[in-house]
């Protein structure tokens, strides 16, 4: 049969429709790849320039951006990492809060500064004036400083420890205050005693730290700071005192002590005592741990000066001593932390100020 004959029983007709058909599904196939490669290009072009795009907003609107072309790195930057020599004796106030204030977004050029730990609603005087120019200069409250703690300064307040991260209570201690640039230099708060002579001890016989004094050469015990035999401890100095049932001061020496508000003022015991103990995240060790404050995040006490479990090195060193460092213990000189183990028996009354 040739190739122009039609079997028998078809008409010629339909096999030129067969050959029109086929045409016409060749022609609609070129024109979808066609398309096909044109869209191909185009999400290949967008995908260049989405590694090129600028840096995205972190969650913690920190803005991360990676070296040219190093999209990976742009992708696996950590968020919210935390911190390195974050202290582990206590839990991370800070990261619970939302983040530690260093004073360097501070909103005031230092016309005034607070002369109390810590004001709240009811207060007035001079300090709360000072507080209101702070917020008003934050853009926090709208009125004109008037001296009293009343409801817009308390409401000012909730609305600067909301957009700042901070504990909200309407109360401006010492994270709010450092916030509105109105908290006073601590160190000049700190009282630091000569160093005492090679083999000096105090008046039980207990020797001395480099920080340490004893008797009529300790610093004077603050006023309201209690009766009786006690350990007072004074947040604004970082100092503490031993003081017997005669009111006589046995020692006195400075401390690290927290870098947060959750030390509580006011009149505690001690309730536990431990010989060694280990931080909460199982990576230092905190030796003559003495408890006196418990809290929802931790327990709170004096110590020795912590250690590393990895390599038994120290956090810090004698020198240190006088500066909030920790996350919310006092630590202390090995010498101070050992006499304050034999001299607080459970029971004995802490007076934080």
């Amino acid at each position: 049969m040739s190739t122009s004959e039609v079997p028998p029983g078809r008409p010629r007709n339909e096999h030129a429709h067969v050959r029109q058909s086929a045409l016409v599904a060749v022609l609609v196939a070129a024109v979808a790849l066609g398309g096909l490669i044109a869209v191909a290009s185009r999400d290949s072009k967008n995908s260049i320039e989405s590694l090129q795009a600028p840096p995205s907003s972190i969650t913690d609107g920190t803005s991360v951006t990676a070296p040219a072309g190093d999209a990976a790195a742009a992708v696996s930057t950590p968020v919210n990492a935390a911190p390195t020599g974050t202290d582990p004796a206590v839990v991370d106030a800070a990261g619970a809060a939302g983040q530690d204030l260093d004073g360097s977004d501070m909103t005031t050029d230092h016309s005034c500064l607070l002369k109390v730990q810590s004001i709240r609603a009811g207060a007035t005087g001079t300090n709360v004036s000072c507080l209101q120019t702070a917020l008003a200069a934050g853009g926090f409250y709208k009125g004109t400083p008037n001296g009293t703690f009343d409801q817009a300064t308390d409401v000012a307040v909730r609305k600067l420890q909301t957009a700042r991260n901070l504990f909200v209570d309407g109360v401006v201690g010492r994270e709010t205050a450092i916030s509105l640039g109105i908290w006073p230099d601590e160190q000049s708060l700190v009282v630091h005693t000569p160093k005492p002579p090679k083999g000096a001890v105090d008046l039980l016989g207990y020797p001395l730290s480099s920080v340490s004094s004893s008797g009529p050469d300790a610093p004077p015990l603050p006023e309201n700071s209690g009766s009786g035999k006690r350990v007072v401890y004074d947040r604004a100095g970082q100092r503490v005192w031993a003081v017997d049932s005669h009111n006589v001061v046995i020692r006195s020496w400075l401390v690290s002590g927290s870098k947060y508000g959750n030390e509580v003022p006011g009149v505690h015991h001690v309730y536990s005592k431990s010989p060694v103990s280990t931080a909460w995240n199982g990576k230092a060790y905190l030796p003559k741990m003495i408890r006196y404050l418990k809290t929802d995040i931790g327990n709170i006490g004096f110590h020795g000066i912590p250690t590393h479990v990895n390599d038994g090195s120290a956090y810090e060193t004698e020198a240190e001593l006088g500066t909030r460092l920790s996350g919310g213990c006092q630590r202390q000189a090995n010498p101070d932390a050992n006499f304050l183990w034999d001299f607080a028996d459970i029971g004995t009354t802490v007076v934080v100020i």
